[in-house]
C-alpha cells in the first residue's frame, strides 16, 4: 500500500467517532469479563471444558455444488461457525471464511469438530466480495484468505482491518467501512453497522473496528451480524434498514463470565426480533469450541427462545441451501449427531 493510502487510513481511524484515546470503543460501556471474574478464573474454567463441548462423532453435511447454483432468489449456505456464502443474480459474497481446520494462531489449538470442515477453498466459486467482519482468528483466517486470492475480486471489511489484509492478498481491492458508511457493487449495497465486541490478534486490542453489515439487494435485505453482545442498537438498525428477510446472528461461545461481548441464545432471538427479521439463522456454533458449553446447547436454547417469541428460525446442516422465500431447513439434525 502506498504511503498516501496509509496516511488516509490513519486519518480515517483518528477521525472516527468510534476511536477514542487510541482505541476503538463500543457504544455502551463494555467489559471483557464480568466484574467479579478474574483472568485467572477465566483460564481455569477454559481448561475444564466438559466432554460434550465437542461432538462424539462426525457431524452431517450436505455437499452442494457451489459453482452451479440456481439463484433466482438469494441463496445462503452455512459452512459452520460464522462462515457462509450468499449468492444472488450471479454474484457471490463470502463471509468470514475459516477453512484451515482451526481457529487459532497454531493448528493444534481450537480444532474444527469432526465433519465440520468438509468445505474448503477449492469448493468456492469466484468471490465477488469477501466480507470480513473483524480480525479475530475465528473470522479472519490467514491461510484461507491467502488461498482465496486468485478467486477474490474485492474485499469489504471494517475500518483498519485492511492494513493486515493487504499483507495477505496484495493487489486485491479493499474497501474499509466505519459504522454507518456504505459501499455499493452494482446493485448490491453494503452498510457497516455497530456491533458490541472487540478486536485484536495479539494482546493489543481494539486497534481495528468490528462491525455488523446490512446487505441490500433489490427486493431483499440480509443482516450479517458478525460477533456482538446484545445492545439497543439492534432496534435502531431494524428501524433504519428493516425488515430483514434473514438475520444471521451469533449464537454460541457465550458464558456468564463474559456476558457483554457475546450474546446468550435468548438474546440472539431477542436481537432478531429487534431487527424485525422474518427468519433467524443462528451461527457461531457447530464447528469450534471457544467456550465451555455443550456443542449443541446454543441451537437448543435459541430454538426455545425463538418459539417463545414467535420468531421463525432456520437450522441448516453444513452446506444445505437456504433459499429466501422458498426453503428454510429446520430439522433438529444435531440431536442425531
Amino acid at each position: 500500500m502506498s504511503d498516501t493510502n496509509t496516511k488516509t487510513r490513519t486519518q480515517r481511524i483518528v477521525n472516527s467517532k468510534q476511536f477514542r484515546n487510541g482505541e476503538f470503543v463500543n457504544i455502551s460501556p463494555t467489559s471483557m469479563k464480568a466484574d467479579d471474574v478474574s483472568y485467572a478464573k477465566l483460564a481455569i474454567r477454559a481448561a475444564k471444558r466438559p466432554s460434550d463441548s465437542r461432538p462424539s462423532k462426525p457431524l452431517p453435511s450436505i455437499k452442494t455444488d457451489l459453482k452451479n447454483i440456481n439463484d433466482d432468489n438469494p441463496v445462503i449456505i452455512w459452512f459452520g461457525h460464522s462462515s457462509y456464502l450468499i449468492r444472488y443474480r450471479g454474484k457471490n459474497i463470502l463471509v468470514d471464511p475459516v477453512f484451515s481446520g482451526h481457529a487459532s494462531p497454531v493448528s493444534f489449538m481450537v480444532k474444527a469438530f469432526p465433519g465440520a470442515n468438509t468445505y474448503g477453498v477449492d469448493d468456492m466459486p469466484v468471490i465477488d466480495v469477501l466480507l470480513i467482519t473483524h480480525d479475530h482468528y475465528d473470522h479472519l483466517d490467514t491461510h484461507t484468505i491467502k488461498s482465496l486470492k486468485s478467486k477474490t475480486k474485492s474485499i469489504v471489511t471494517s475500518l483498519g482491518v485492511g492494513a493486515f489484509l493487504e499483507t495477505l492478498v496484495p493487489g486485491v481491492p479493499i474497501t474499509e467501512l466505519d459504522w454507518w458508511e456504505s459501499f455499493s457493487l452494482e446493485d448490491v449495497h453494503f452498510t457497516a453497522c455497530p456491533a458490541r465486541h472487540f478486536s485484536g490478534r495479539t494482546l493489543r486490542r481494539n486497534r481495528t473496528l468490528w462491525s455488523s453489515f446490512v446487505i441490500q439487494y433489490p427486493g431483499y435485505s440480509i443482516y450479517a451480524g458478525g460477533d456482538s453482545g446484545y445492545d439497543h442498537f439492534f432496534k435502531q438498525i431494524g428501524q433504519k434498514y428493516g425488515p430483514f428477510d434473514l438475520a444471521i446472528l451469533e449464537c454460541g461461545q457465550y458464558n456468564e463470565m463474559w456476558p457483554q461481548i457475546h450474546m446468550m441464545p435468548e438474546e440472539t432471538a431477542k436481537a432478531a426480533k429487534d431487527l424485525n427479521a422474518k427468519y433467524l439463522l443462528p451461527v457461531h456454533w457447530g464447528k469450534f469450541a471457544l467456550s465451555v458449553h455443550s456443542w449443541m446447547e446454543p441451537v437448543k436454547r435459541v430454538k426455545i427462545a425463538a418459539d417463545e417469541l414467535h420468531l421463525k428460525i432456520t437450522t441448516p446442516r453444513f452446506g444445505e441451501k437456504i433459499i429466501l422465500n422458498e426453503i428454510y431447513p429446520d430439522k433438529t439434525w444435531w440431536l442425531e449427531a
